[in-house]
């Protein structure tokens, strides 16, 4: 899970992933660069994790009856394509950044990809004493091949029914907090069928049902040991916030079921690079940047739902596929009661 998290973060913390020169340079050449180019260049990894994140909220439109309750370990996947992995850079939007060679507006690799071969560019900075100088570093690299073309996530999720057509639920990733990464899920949801509450609800043959759910991710990684450069407090963190509103339809047989959906999710995810860096040239110069730039993404988008359940006494088993901007899967191993 600490994967996971970096991952999601990755964007900003390829500052920390490159060379000491080639960071001072990227710091000096201008935070508004630097910001620019990061926000460019997580949003798709971001934005694919906010549609993962939302899988498997629900697998059946019948809402539990008073009292029943269902215990779930999901595992969720956004699918990355082609067009996620690259973004246009035009240099013409930075201050002071070109590429070494090629055209002004180049495809260069987001957090999901990999620049086949190597980019460079030129990074053009001022010293107060020497004035005007250039230095060549290299576009950071994504995930590229070891994605797998996925964007992971999971959680336990419970679900209990109130009676009167209302199912509550929750979900929750046990927190991780080791020396370097702090990390913590959550989330809550709403389900209220509306066919329970129609005259001679029992010969439906489907249910039909509405959904809300909030999704919420923290992190916090440290930076200190890994940056390369001196500094105090530095940390990278991250929030991410999410809505779900769903419509559900789903056959109420007693084995197998299918349901399906349309929904809408909308959320928005941030990433500070906080702490105290001191940016050097040499011996002779320093400048110390204190929380240096914050980069966010937002999803709104529509998707479309399909799914099983197969219902074998206390033991469930559900699996799932969302089109939309992200298309997803997920799997559901739940155990339930009613």
């Amino acid at each position: 899970m600490r994967n996971l998290f970096l991952f999601t973060v990755f964007c900003t913390s390829f500052m920390v992933s490159k060379a000491q020169n080639d960071l001072d340079v990227l710091l000096s050449a201008g935070v508004e660069d630097a910001q620019r180019f990061a926000n460019d260049y997580l949003a798709p990894g971001t934005n694919g994790l906010m549609h993962s994140m939302n899988a498997n909220w629900f697998n059946s439109a019948k809402v539990k009856p008073l009292g029943g309750f269902e215990i779930s370990l999901v595992a969720n996947a956004t699918l990355i394509g082609d067009e996620d992995k690259m973004f246009s850079m035009n240099t013409a939007d930075y201050n002071n950044i070109q590429f070494v060679s090629g055209p002004g507006t180049q495809n260069v690799a987001t957090v999901l990809g990999e620049n086949d071969p190597s980019i460079f560019v030129e990074v053009e900075y001022d010293d107060p004493i020497f004035g005007s100088q250039t230095a060549q570093i290299e576009l950071p690299q994504g995930i590229g091949e070891d994605s797998y073309n996925l964007i992971p996530s999971a959680a336990l999720q419970g679900a209990v029914g109130l009676g009167s057509g209302i199912e509550v639920k929750a979900r929750y990733l046990p927190k991780i907090d080791t020396d370097e990464v702090t990390f913590n899920m959550y989330g809550a949801a709403l389900q209220l069928e509306f066919t329970e509450w129609l005259p001679a609800d029992k010969i439906w043959p489907v249910a039909l049902s509405g959904l809300v759910a909030y999704n919420h991710i923290d992190g916090s990684y440290d930076l200190t040991e890994s940056s390369g450069i001196e500094g105090e407090n530095q940390r990278l963190e991250n929030s991410t916030n999410t809505w779900l509103f769903q419509l559900a339809v789903s056959t109420k047989l007693p084995i197998f079921n299918l349901y399906g959906g349309l929904g809408y999710i909308k959320g928005k995810s941030e990433s500070d690079l906080l702490g105290d860096y001191r940016v050097t040239d040499g011996v002779l110069t320093s400048e110390t940047i204190t929380d240096p730039f914050s980069v966010s993404s937002d999803v709104s988008a529509v998707r479309g739902t399909v799914g099983f359940k197969l219902k074998l006494g206390f033991f469930r088993l559900n699996g799932e596929y969302h089109i939309s901007e992200f298309d997803a899967f997920s799997v559901g191993v739940n155990f339930g009661f009613r």
